[in-house]
C-alpha cells in the first residue's frame, strides 16, 4: 500500500473523502438528517453490519461532515464554517468591527506620557527655561551638545535673546546647562511621543488591527501631535523676539500661542484616553450581552437626558477653566492680589482697574473689552477665578442632582455613579491647590500640582463621559442582531441506501 501512494501522491489525499463518499456508517444511516430524507420510503429491515463495516465505521468516524450533526451541534459547525469562508472570501485584509485589545492599552500608555509632558512643560515655564534653546531643528536637535565647543555655541546664540539681555546678563555656563537641558529634554520627550504614535499607527492599521473608524480617528491625532510640535516652535519664538512684548518687560511667550499650545496638548491627551477607554468599553460589552441589554436600556432612558447634557457642558467648562489659567501663566497674573476670596478691598479690582484704557490698540476703544480680558492681568485673574469658581458649583450641583433626584438616581448606572464622586474629590483638591498656589506666591512645585490637577479633573469629565456614552452603530449590531434560521440541509442518498430502495420498488411491483 506504501508503494501506492507513493506512485500516486494525490491518492493519500483523497481517501479519506473517498471513503466518506462511498461507505456510510450505521449511525450515518441513523441520524436525524437521513431518517428525514428517507421519510416518504417504507422502511426495510437491515441484518446486522459485518465485521468489515465496523471496521469502516471506526475508520471514517473522525471524518463526519455536516450531514452526521444533529441538533443543534449542526447549527454550530455550520456558523463556523459560514465565519470561515466569509474570512478566506475576503482574504483576511478587511477591517475588523471591534479594534483589539492592544491598541487600547497603547493608547492608554501614550495617554499617561502626555500627562507627564504636560505637567513637565509646566516645569520648563516655570523655572524659565523654555526659551534656553533659540533654533528649531526637529531631527539634528534630538542630541545635546556633545564637547564645550558646542555648549559654547549654544551659549552664544542664547546670549543674543532678549531674556538673557533683560534677565540673565550675569549668568554663567554651567547655570545655563542647567536651563538648556530642561527644554532639551521636554522636547525630546515630545518626539518620543511622536514616533511612539506614529509607528504603531502604522502598524496596527496595515495589520487590521482597528476599526475603519478608529483607523480615522489615529490617522487625526497624528496629525495633531504634528501640529502640536509646530505651535510650540511658535510660542517660543514668541519670546525670542523684542518687539512681541512692551519695551523693558518681562521677556516672556505670547500668551495666545502658550493657551493655544496647552489647549492642543489637552486635546491630544481627551483624544488618546476616549478611544483606548471606548475600545475597552466595546470588548467589555460585547463579553457580557446581558450585561450590555440593561446598560443599553438605561443610557437610552429619557430621564437621563439632561444629565448627558451637563456631563458635556461640564467637561468644556473645564476645558475653558484651563485655558483661561493659561492666560494667567502666560502673563504672570498669579503674582497679583495673592488673597482669597478678596483682590483688594472687595470681592473685585476697581472697575477702572479692570477695564484700562492703555490695553486697547485702536483709537475709538472698540477693542476694550475683549483686550483687558485676555491681556489685562487683573482682569485675566478675576475671569480664572469666576471660571474656577462655576466650575466648582457646576460639579457639586451635578453630585447632589445624581444623589437627590429619584429618577435619575434609579436609572443612572452604578459606574456612572462613581465617576461623579470621583470628580468631586478631584474639584476639591484642585480648588485647595489653586487657592494655595495664589497665596503663597505661586511656587514652582505647587503650580506644576496645579496644572497636573486640571488635566486629572479634566480626565475624570471624560471617563464620565465616556461611561455614559453609548457604543458605535457596528457594535450595537453586533449585540442585538436579530438571528438567522439556519439553512435546511437535505442529505443526499448514500450509495448503499440505492440498491435498498430498488429492492423496495421492485418488491412493490
Amino acid at each position: 500500500m506504501a508503494s501506492v501512494f507513493h506512485s500516486f501522491p494525490l491518492l493519500r489525499s483523497a481517501a479519506p473523502r473517498l471513503a466518506r463518499r462511498l461507505f456510510v456508517c450505521r449511525p450515518c444511516l441513523n441520524s436525524p438528517l437521513h431518517q428525514a430524507a428517507r421519510a416518504p420510503t417504507t422502511p426495510v429491515c437491515r441484518p446486522r453490519p459485518s465485521v468489515l463495516q465496523a471496521v469502516r465505521h471506526n475508520s471514517t468516524q473522525p471524518l463526519r461532515n455536516t450531514a452526521t450533526a444533529g441538533g443543534a451541534n449542526a447549527e454550530a459547525v455550520l456558523a463556523a464554517n459560514a465565519a470561515v469562508q466569509s474570512q478566506s472570501s475576503s482574504g483576511g485584509r478587511s477591517f475588523p468591527d471591534t479594534s483589539s485589545k492592544s491598541v487600547a492599552y497603547w493608547l492608554l500608555g501614550s495617554a499617561a506620557s502626555v500627562f507627564g509632558i504636560v505637567v513637565f512643560g509646566g516645569l520648563t515655564r516655570l523655572t524659565e527655561s523654555g526659551l534656553s534653546i533659540t533654533e528649531w531643528r526637529p531631527v539634528t536637535g534630538s542630541l545635546p551638545p556633545m564637547n564645550q565647543a558646542d555648549w559654547e555655541s549654544e551659549f552664544a546664540k542664547y546670549k543674543s535673546s532678549p531674556e538673557f539681555a533683560l534677565l540673565n546678563a550675569n549668568m554663567t555656563l554651567d547655570e545655563f546647562k542647567q536651563i538648556h537641558f530642561m527644554e532639551w529634554a521636554h522636547r525630546l520627550w515630545g518626539r518620543v511621543i511622536g514616533v511612539t504614535f506614529l509607528l504603531p499607527t502604522v502598524y496596527f492599521i496595515a495589520r487590521r488591527k482597528v476599526s475603519p473608524s478608529m483607523a480615522v480617528k489615529l490617522t487625526g491625532i497624528c496629525g495633531l501631535i504634528g501640529f502640536q510640535g509646530f505651535l510650540g516652535w511658535w510660542m517660543v519664538k514668541s519670546g525670542l523676539r523684542d518687539d512681541l512684548f512692551a519695551p523693558g518687560s518681562h521677556p516672556r511667550v505670547s500668551q495666545y500661542r502658550l493657551a493655544a499650545h496647552l489647549g492642543a496638548a489637552f486635546t491630544v491627551y481627551c483624544s488618546m484616553l476616549l478611544c483606548g477607554l471606548s475600545i475597552l468599553k466595546e470588548h467589555r460589552w460585547l463579553k457580557d450581552p446581558k450585561m450590555a441589554e440593561d446598560m443599553m436600556a438605561r443610557l437610552k432612558n429619557p430621564k437621563l437626558r439632561l444629565f448627558k447634557g451637563s456631563v458635556v457642558a461640564l467637561s468644556l467648562l473645564v476645558f475653558v477653566t484651563a485655558m483661561s489659567g493659561a492666560f494667567v501663566a502666560g502673563l504672570d497674573a498669579g503674582l497679583i492680589y495673592n488673597e482669597f476670596p478678596y483682590m483688594g478691598v472687595g470681592l473685585t479690582p476697581p472697575k477702572k482697574e479692570l477695564f484700562d484704557p492703555f490695553y486697547s490698540h485702536v483709537a475709538d476703544q472698540s477693542d476694550l473689552w475683549w483686550r483687558n480680558m485676555l491681556e489685562n492681568p487683573s482682569l485675566v485673574q478675576l475671569d480664572h477665578r469666576i471660571l474656577a469658581t462655576t466650575t466648582f458649583t457646576a460639579v457639586m450641583a451635578l453630585f447632589a442632582y445624581t444623589r437627590y433626584s429619584s429618577a435619575v438616581r434609579g436609572v443612572l448606572p452604578k459606574n456612572a455613579k462613581k465617576g461623579v464622586f470621583g470628580m468631586v474629590h478631584l474639584v476639591w483638591m484642585q480648588a485647595a491647590l489653586g487657592i494655595s498656589t495664589l497665596i503663597y506666591m505661586v511656587p514652582t512645585w505647587m503650580a506644576a500640582s496645579h496644572q497636573a490637577g486640571a488635566l486629572a479633573l479634566l480626565t475624570g469629565a471624560v471617563v464620565l463621559y465616556s461611561r455614559i456614552s453609548l457604543p458605535r452603530r457596528a457594535i450595537r449590531g453586533q449585540l442585538f442582531k436579530t438571528p438567522t434560521t439556519p439553512l435546511k440541509h437535505t442529505a443526499t442518498p448514500s450509495l448503499r441506501s440505492r440498491p435498498v430502495m430498488a429492492e423496495t420498488n421492485s418488491s412493490k411491483t
